[in-house]
């Protein structure tokens, strides 16, 4: 091939990559989502007058898999049960990080003491500021109950003690922030395709979201002991709508997931593409620029300025609030509705590069983020 030709060609491949994203499939990883079928065998979680959650959640899961199956080719769907058999909590933690899962979509049917309650929810890992959710949460993480020695594994928590739950307000989820707009996209899809009623994105403290290592989602798809619901639920009609709904908030979060993966991409690639040129013919000049970099940062009046940030959170804290483990002082900014929360502030980011290492002994997720003129920088 002469020269002009693979100039095409470069030219050509180059048009591609600008204007299709790089997916998932194109770049050869397979995007992997883990679906949960909550309860099964023994453990039939909710009881209603025509049919059992187990079943009502292991038909909306298959159905769900079939769809993502059928319509994403660089997607892999691996469930955690397939068939009416008993799993433990802490196993389908295991097998979403076992195969190092980029999703975790766990289905549930909720049920109350009082039959007008109806509506679907869906929830991310964290304390349950409200009875109603803590009474989910106790139901849900009662299935403990049935495995032995639980008390050992579960390192001496008790679904049924509001004490145990405790331990959620400090829980640091750094995938939070994708789980929640999940979450939403859930809730929207049930309301605006399914027509059903919307009760919310919520936060509690399950055990099967808190040993995944991945964004991840508990839905809870209507309420088994509302008759209207129930029958609902147990029609292929309604399955087939709620498993539809899911599958359309998980189709935006793949593409939301395969444009981020295109940037990082590209973005590595110009890098690479720059240090490369730059050892080949400026070698000394990389020094060089380093030095001005440096003394800008020290002099300028918009220069940029370095902290730490340890944990995110919906809800505002105080800065001497406990969870923040001693560290002072403690800032925070608003994004997508969130609290990010930082500790320190510097313009020499080698400095604190050194004192990531003690937080990180603190907040093993922590990072560094920098900031001009008090606005986010990438």
């Amino acid at each position: 091939m002469d020269y002009k030709c693979r100039f095409y060609l470069y030219l050509f491949i180059a048009f591609f990559l600008a204007v299709f994203p790089v997916s998932s499939q194109v770049s050869g990883k397979k995007f992997v989502v883990v679906i949960d079928a909550g309860h099964g065998g023994k453990d039939p979680g909710a009881i209603g007058k025509i049919i059992r959650e187990k079943t009502i959640n292991l038909n909306i899961a298959l159905k769900l898999g079939a769809l993502i199956r059928e319509n994403n080719p660089d997607v892999k769907v691996v469930y955690t049960r397939d068939r009416d058999v008993f799993v433990e909590l802490q196993q389908r933690a295991n097998i979403a990080n076992r195969v190092k899962a980029d999703l975790f979509i766990s289905i549930h049917t909720n049920a109350a003491s009082s039959r007008s309650a109806y509506g679907t929810e869906t929830y991310t890992l964290g304390l349950a500021r409200t009875e109603e959710n803590l009474r989910v949460a106790k139901r849900e993480n009662s299935v403990i109950l049935l495995e032995d020695d639980f008390s050992k594994r579960y390192e001496g928590f008790d679904p049924n003690s509001t004490e145990s739950y405790i331990m959620f307000e400090f829980l640091q989820d750094k995938h939070l922030e994708q789980s929640i707009n999940l979450a939403s996209s859930i809730q929207r899809q049930f309301k605006h395709s399914a027509q059903r009623v919307d009760r919310g994105v919520r936060q509690a403290g399950f055990l099967v979201l808190r040993n995944t290592s991945m964004p991840s989602v508990l839905i809870e798809v209507g309420y088994i002991s509302n008759r209207n619901e129930e029958a609902y639920l147990a029609s292929d009609r309604g399955q087939q709508q709620m498993a539809k709904s899911i599958y359309n908030a998980f189709c935006d979060y793949k593409s939301d997931y395969d444009r981020k993966q295109s940037a990082v991409v590209n973005r590595k690639g110009a890098n690479d593409r720059a240090d490369s040129s730059r050892q080949r013919t400026e070698q000394p000049a990389v020094a060089k620029e380093k030095k001005v970099t440096e003394k800008s940062t020290n002099g300028s009046t918009d220069e940029i300025v370095y902290k730490i940030q340890i944990m995110v959170s919906p809800k505002k804290y105080g800065e001497k609030n406990a969870c923040f483990k001693g560290l002072s002082p403690i800032a925070y900014y608003q994004e997508n509705g969130l609290y990010k929360y930082t500790y320190g502030e510097t313009t020499d980011r080698g400095k604190l590069l050194q004192e990531l290492k003690r937080v990180r002994k603190l907040f093993k997720d922590a990072f560094i983020v920098s900031f001009k003129d008090g606005v986010k920088v990438k």
